[in-house]
C-alpha cells in the first residue's frame, strides 16, 4: 500500500499541477469568464452532448470501461467521480487520470473535464494521504485555524497531484448528539455553527488556493439526522423548524459562499420546515432557499443518484430528470456502473424541450461549463 503522504510529499507531488489552478478563491457573486476557446456552442450540441454536460459517471474497478472512454470522447459526460476501488495507489490513477484527458482532448466540448472525489479527511478518504485529521479532529484541536486551512490545503495538493480537480468536501453539517449520523464517522467539524462555518471557509479557501474546487455539503445541513438516518440507505426525514435550519444549519453556508465555494451538494432528505413533499436535491423550493435566500451562483450537484432515499421516485431515468428540473446542474451517477450514467443522459436529451425547459437547461450546463473552464 503506498504510504500516506507528508504535506511536503504532497506538495512536490502536486507542483506540476497548481500552474493550470483555480488561483485564490474569488467571491461568488464574481462571474468566472469561460474562455472563448472552451466555451461550448450547444445549439452546435447534439441532444446527448447537450445533456452529457449535466451529468458526472462513475465505473467498478481499476480499469475504465471502453464505453466510459466512448462517452468521454463524445462529449456525453461532464466527468468522473472516483472511488476506493478505482484506486490502487497515486500512480495508477494518474495514470487512468491521463487516459481520460487524452479521450476528452477529441471531445466536442473542450473543457477540461470534472474528475472529483470524496476526499474528506479522516476516514473518508478515497486517495492515501492528506487530509489525515477528519472534521473532529479539526474542530476539538487547540488551533482549528490552522488545520482547517492546513487539511484543505493538503487536500488540494493530494488531488491535484494526480489530476483531479474538484473535491465533494467539506461537510458542513452542524451535528447535535455524539455519535449521531454526522458525528459517528467524524465528518462534522462541531455542534456550534460558528465553528463549522469557520472551519469549512478556511477548508475550502485553502483548497481552492492549490486548484482543486471545494463542495460544501450537504445543505440544507444533515446535522439534525440520527445515527440512522442514513440517505444513502433509506428515505429521511428531518422535522426541525424553518427557522432553525437557517440559523443553525445553513448558516456555515453563508461564510462558504462569501469564500467563493464552486459548488454545493444538496441532501437526499426531506426537511419539513422548507417542502414536507419532496428530498431537498428534487425540491425546486430547497434549490430557490440556495440560490435566492443565500445567493449562491455557482454549481449545484447531486447526492449520489442511486441513495436509497429516493426508492419511491422511480428509475434513474426518472429521478435524473425530476433533479434537473428541480435546478440540480449536475447530477451524480455514483453507482459504478456506466450504463447508469449514460441512462441518466439519454433521460435528459429526451426531456429536453418537453419537460425540462431548454433556457433553464442551456443555463445549468453553462454554469458546469464555467466551472470546468475556470480549472
Amino acid at each position: 500500500m503506498t504510504p500516506p503522504l507528508s504535506r511536503r510529499g504532497a506538495l512536490i507531488a502536486g507542483a506540476a499541477a497548481l500552474a493550470g489552478g483555480l488561483g485564490p478563491a474569488a467571491g461568488a457573486a464574481d462571474a468566472v469568464r469561460l474562455p472563448k476557446s472552451t466555451r461550448p456552442r450547444f445549439a452546435a450540441l447534439s441532444p446527448l452532448q447537450r445533456a452529457g454536460q449535466r451529468v458526472i459517471h462513475s465505473y467498478p474497478g481499476l480499469t475504465p470501461p471502453a464505453s466510459l472512454m466512448t462517452a468521454i470522447e463524445q462529449g456525453h459526460t461532464a466527468g468522473v467521480i472516483f472511488f476506493g476501488e478505482n484506486v490502487q495507489n497515486l500512480t495508477q490513477i494518474e495514470g487512468v487520470i491521463r487516459s481520460m484527458e487524452k479521450a476528452r482532448a477529441s471531445s466536442p466540448v473542450k473543457a477540461p473535464l470534472l474528475l472529483m472525489t470524496d476526499q474528506e479527511g479522516g476516514m473518508i478518504r478515497r486517495l492515501p494521504g492528506e487530509p489525515v485529521k477528519s472534521a473532529k479532529d479539526v474542530g476539538a484541536s487547540s488551533d482549528p485555524h490552522y488545520w482547517a486551512d492546513f487539511t484543505g490545503s493538503g487536500a488540494g495538493l493530494n488531488l491535484a497531484g494526480v489530476g483531479m480537480n474538484v473535491n465533494l468536501a467539506p461537510v458542513l453539517d452542524v451535528y447535535r448528539t455524539a455519535g449521531d449520523f454526522t458525528d459517528q464517522y467524524a465528518r462534522s467539524y462541531s455542534k456550534s455553527a460558528a465553528a463549522v462555518a469557520s472551519c469549512g471557509a478556511d477548508f475550502i479557501t485553502a483548497q481552492q488556493r492549490e486548484g482543486v474546487a471545494a463542495t460544501a455539503k450537504h445543505f440544507p445541513g444533515l446535522g439534525p439526522a440520527t445515527a440512522s438516518q442514513n440517505t444513502d440507505l433509506r428515505s429521511v426525514t428531518i422535522t426541525t423548524s424553518a427557522a432553525t435550519l437557517r440559523s443553525v444549519d445553513e448558516a456555515p453556508y453563508r461564510d462558504a459562499i462569501a469564500a467563493g465555494v464552486k459548488l454545493v451538494m444538496l441532501s437526499w432528505a426531506v426537511y419539513t420546515g422548507l417542502d414536507s413533499a419532496r428530498p431537498a436535491g428534487l425540491s425546486p423550493t430547497v434549490v430557490g432557499e440556495l440560490r435566492n435566500r443565500l445567493g449562491f451562483k455557482g454549481v449545484t450537484v447531486t447526492d449520489a443518484l442511486e441513495a436509497g432515499a429516493l426508492s419511491s421516485y422511480g428509475s434513474t431515468s426518472q429521478r435524473a430528470v425530476k433533479a434537473a428540473a428541480a435546478g440540480m446542474d449536475l447530477l451524480l451517477c455514483s453507482a459504478r456502473s456506466v450504463s447508469q450514467g449514460d441512462e441518466a443522459v439519454t433521460a435528459l436529451a429526451d426531456a429536453l424541450g418537453d419537460s425540462l425547459d431548454p433556457t433553464a437547461f442551456d443555463a445549468a450546463a453553462a454554469r458546469v461549463n464555467a466551472l470546468r473552464g475556470g480549472l
